[in-house]
């Protein structure tokens, strides 16, 4: 739910808050259904237009059944649908500015006053959980609920960081947690870098019983709804659309998060045919950016380069230039740009690579990131592996970056660009060097 309040003195602060909250209940609040010809008036008996929806109307009802899409039936019902996830169901937030009846001549009046006025907005955005079976009725209460109880949570935040006349504004943002809490909302002051609220997280950590050793509440984490579309155009996890490998007792072990998928020929860099490696690099890179452990954007071609000579490990032509590196200079850049470590396995054949499977699970198991792999003039990203620990079968899950084309995931699943390989994929007589990039240990 997405709505804007206005302020205007800070010493009238607590009543505005409060004119807010009464406003929330009034009979002037009212919920639209996005892409949708639905209003909904909460506090007026659920009073809904088209008529056809009522109160007693299940949550399940509001999406179209397969039978009317199949039938391109025209009812507000399906319109709902359009833009829409299956589990997510968007409203915006809005109040009613006319009364009913007879209005009477409005009167103007001036009065000059040397007053400190401040203008602020409250970006309200809650989340609340219903089964396909609650009705209308019971999910608008949860979200009235809802938006009370997140004013109250806004005005702590606004308290507790105001200073003189400057406030902070309150963000609210949705963190998806471990099982048994799953989607969270907290409030955090806009502009507040992470850095200055370790010791917020912290209380959050204990409040959710979480261990204190990886960043679940840094802003790269909020959870990002399957009907937002990225603004940076890259694809993120196309392997979840893939279907699982099957073996003889096997498990499958995967990557953990949310990484990029960066390929050959993006950001208007032809790199086709030595860039592989800088490729895999940065979707490694754009794994621990987009879980929080790093606030710095992901390296360009240059960057890495420069952090290799910086490094000492090239020769300042480096820069510019079209060589190839391996899994020892990734390891070195995202210790030198990112200050993560990383463990190196080394192969000296590819058919051993069949023998790693315990290792390979281990690190997805334990740490959850995306392996770079080189050997010869190629290099790969590892996102998982399926491995049968009776058997010895395995396969791997491979995001190949020596992909040129767009950004269609259908094709890039279907011609395998990201796909699951048995060990034949590897050259059984090559060397092979693994960078596994390792966890940090913050909160």
């Amino acid at each position: 739910v997405y709505n804007s309040f206005r302020a205007v003195k800070v010493t009238d602060f607590f009543f505005l808050l409060l004119h807010l909250r009464s406003q929330v209940k009034s009979e002037s609040c009212v919920f639209a259904i996005c892409d949708s010809p639905v209003f909904i008036w909460p506090n007026k008996c659920v009073h809904a237009t088209p008529d056809e929806i009522t109160p007693d109307t299940s949550c399940e009802d509001l999406y179209p059944t397969d039978e009317q899409e199949s039938a391109g039936k025209r009812s507000a019902k399906k319109k709902i649908k359009k833009s829409l996830s299956p589990s997510v169901l968007n409203f915006h937030l809005m109040m009613e500015v006319t009364r009913p009846g007879p209005l009477s001549a409005p009167i103007l009046s001036k009065t000059v006053t040397k007053s400190h006025f401040l203008t602020a907005t409250l970006p309200m955005d809650c989340v609340v959980h219903t089964s396909c079976s609650d009705t209308l009725r019971d999910a608008c209460e949860k979200l009235m609920e809802a938006l009370i109880n997140q004013l109250g949570e806004m005005e702590k935040v606004i308290l507790q960081h105001m200073n003189g006349t400057t406030v902070l504004v309150p963000e609210p943002l949705h963190f998806l947690l471990p099982e048994p809490n799953g989607l969270v909302t907290v409030i955090f002051p806009a502009g507040m870098p992470d850095s200055q609220l370790e010791t917020k997280r912290r209380e959050l950590h204990q409040q959710y019983e979480l261990l204190e050793d990886r960043p679940y509440f840094r802003r790269a984490n909020a959870h990002h709804f399957p009907n937002e579309p990225y603004r940076d155009g890259y694809l993120r996890n196309p392997h979840l659309s893939l279907t699982h490998p099957t073996l003889d007792n096997g498990k499958v072990f995967l990557v953990q998060g949310i990484y990029s998928y960066h390929h050959y020929m993006q950001d208007r860099i032809d790199d086709n045919g030595w860039g592989c490696a800088y490729r895999s690099l940065q979707t490694i890179c754009s794994w621990f950016q987009q879980q929080g452990y790093i606030e710095r954007s992901v390296p360009t071609h240059k960057e890495i380069q420069q952090a290799l000579v910086d490094v000492g490990d090239k020769q300042p032509s480096f820069v510019g230039s079209r060589q190839w590196i391996g899994s020892i200079e990734v390891q070195a850049v995202l210790n030198q740009l990112l200050n993560v470590t990383s463990k190196i396995m080394f192969v000296s054949q590819g058919s051993e690579l069949a023998s790693k499977g315990r290792e390979l699970a281990n690190h997805f198991l334990t740490e959850g990131t995306p392996i770079m792999i080189g050997g010869g003039v190629l290099a790969h990203t590892i996102l998982g592996v399926a491995w049968s620990e009776t058997t010895g079968q395995i396969r791997y899950l491979i995001l190949d970056p020596h992909y040129t084309g767009a950004e269609d995931l259908q094709f890039i699943t279907d011609k395998g660009w990201c796909g699951w390989k048995g060990p034949e994929f590897w050259d059984q007589t090559a060397y092979y060097n693994l960078c596994l990039p390792q966890r940090p240990k913050v909160i």
